[in-house]
């Protein structure tokens, strides 16, 4: 019997798939001539949420998927994709934005990560969806309790990270918005006491 938090949770495939999304969307942010200390938050950002989608998926998603199909080749071919990622990873972790072959290691993570999403979202995640059924809820509950456990203690990280990668505009109109919230809220506190 599923419980009310495996009934409630989105699907594992809907999880798994706004993963992508996010880290697409961040990576088209990335410019080469974009700043280096935006370029270093941007691809901290992107390096983190891999490393943090590529643990959830070894741990809960492909143990799923092999049980229903070990024999998969998208399924197979997953963990060699996952270590070349983090090859890359580590190679820019160890390397400055304004190093020579930065930019092209970017690219080159990109290009692979893209097409693993690509193996992902056109074979692996409708064959889920249509084999699993309900399953995908309770994984998809065991995705979100697990992102909370590896996030988590990242969360400073992952916050300033953020705001280095935010374009000056955004972070004018998020102080703009911080100040007059507090305007209004003192103002509402002094016609409430008067």
């Amino acid at each position: 019997m599923q419980s009310i938090t495996s009934k409630i949770a989105p699907s594992i495939a809907n999880l798994i798939r706004l993963d992508h999304t996010h880290t697409l969307a961040t990576w088209h942010q990335y410019d080469v001539d974009t700043s280096p200390g935006t370029k270093q938050a941007l691809v901290n950002t992107i390096c983190l949420a891999l490393e943090i989608h590529a643990q959830m998926e070894e741990e809960i998603f492909y143990p799923a998927m092999r049980a229903l199909d070990g024999t998969n080749p998208a399924v197979q071919k997953s963990q060699p994709e996952h270590d070349e990622m983090r090859r890359l990873i580590t190679k820019l972790r160890g390397m400055q934005p304004t190093d020579a072959g930065y930019d092209d290691t970017v690219f080159e993570l990109m290009r692979d990560v893209m097409h693993h999403v690509a193996d992902e979202e056109t074979i692996l995640l409708p064959e889920a969806e249509r084999m699993m059924g309900e399953r995908l809820n309770e994984l998809g509950a065991q995705w979100v309790k697990r992102r909370v456990e590896l996030a988590a203690p990242r969360t400073g990280e992952i916050a300033t990270n953020l705001i280095r990668s935010m374009p000056a505009s955004s972070l004018m109109l998020a102080a703009g918005a911080v100040l007059a919230g507090t305007y209004l809220m003192k103002r509402n506190g002094r016609s409430h006491h008067a």
